[in-house]
């Protein structure tokens, strides 16, 4: 997703770590390869479905399986991205410096991080009840595919806000026992289109390689400015579906107060976009929207607990 600056591995006239020092290493470069702090795109929507549901009074441990569902699954689902476009990304100036196409890190640390995430979503699933567990291969597809989807669709951003808003969806579904309510759809949907928008402002950087490639996004398809439309429209459906929480569950001031600081961080988001380099891309599609998600489960909480 993101490009890393490739770190030396020891510094000249240093024995590079060996032992534990090596361990720590690369268990390191594996959190900085698929991007750890990114679980906040997703956790604190779990977090804020679980509250909702149980009007503020979750089952501790149902909970702590939730958090460790959700972390994990996305954990995996980055791992198996990196590893799946490693050949792609190799090629492509602005991510040659990801671990795997620099060398810092083999195919193989990835493959047993993904094999501890995925072991540690299944435990979890299991853990959580039947209909979750029966659910599970639904999501594994989604996990899984979304790395091909740029090969053959350019609503691959779609497919990845639908993979994400898996977490508040199965925290609910998790909660509850039961998956067809409309409120679940409201708060799942508003994720997908909210991860589906800032997803399409970030391939605005790859448009030119993208097209080189043969893969397909939504800028490479119908160009910039068409893109950046999509992707508005994209977080006016999102702030949409946050509008009709309060509609489904007792939501009042702070949750309000929540939503317009969103609505405000979301429009900064276009702005800052509009700078066209990396560096603004990256603000706008990464550092605003890890806020996003904290302000959104505040808000909730705020409501429940102390107002």
């Amino acid at each position: 997703m993101d490009s890393e600056t490739v770190r030396s591995r020891a510094a000249p006239g240093q024995k590079p770590p060996r032992g534990l020092g090596r361990a720590a290493e690369r268990i390191r470069d594996v959190g900085d390869a698929v991007i750890f702090r990114h679980t906040l795109f997703s956790l604190p929507f779990a977090l804020a479905a679980v509250l909702l549901e149980t009007a503020g009074r979750p089952p501790l441990g149902k909970l702590a399986l939730i958090i460790i569902a959700a972390a994990s699954g996305r954990n995996l689902a980055n791992a198996l991205n990196r590893l799946i476009d490693r050949d792609i990304d190799a090629r492509n100036p602005r991510t040659a410096a990801r671990h795997l196409p620099s060398g810092r890190l083999s195919p193989r640390d990835l493959i047993i991080f993904s094999a501890v995430m995925g072991a540690l979503l299944v435990a979890a699933t299991a853990l959580l009840g039947w209909l979750c567990l029966a659910l599970l291969p639904l999501a594994g597809i989604a996990v899984f595919g979304y790395s091909y989807t740029k090969r053959f669709t350019w609503l691959c951003h779609y497919w990845l806000g639908a993979t994400c808003a898996i977490a508040p969806m199965g925290a609910l579904v998790a909660i509850s026992g039961r998956v067809f309510e409309l409120r679940f759809f409201v708060l799942s949907g508003a994720v997908a289109l909210w991860v589906a928008g800032f997803d399409v402002l970030y391939a605005l950087q790859d448009i030119e390689v993208d097209r080189a490639e043969g893969l397909k996004s939504i800028p490479a398809r119908f160009g910039e400015t068409c893109a950046r439309w999509i992707a508005a429209l994209s977080h006016l459906g999102t702030l949409a579906g946050f509008a009709l929480l309060p509609t489904f569950w007792p939501l009042g001031g702070a949750y309000w107060a929540a939503f317009g600081l969103t609505a405000i961080l979301l429009g900064a988001e276009h702005l800052i976009a509009r700078g066209c380099t990396e560096r603004h891309i990256r603000i706008a599609a990464y550092g605003i929207n890890e806020i996003i998600p904290l302000v959104l489960l505040a808000g909730v909480a705020l409501d429940l607990y102390l107002l």
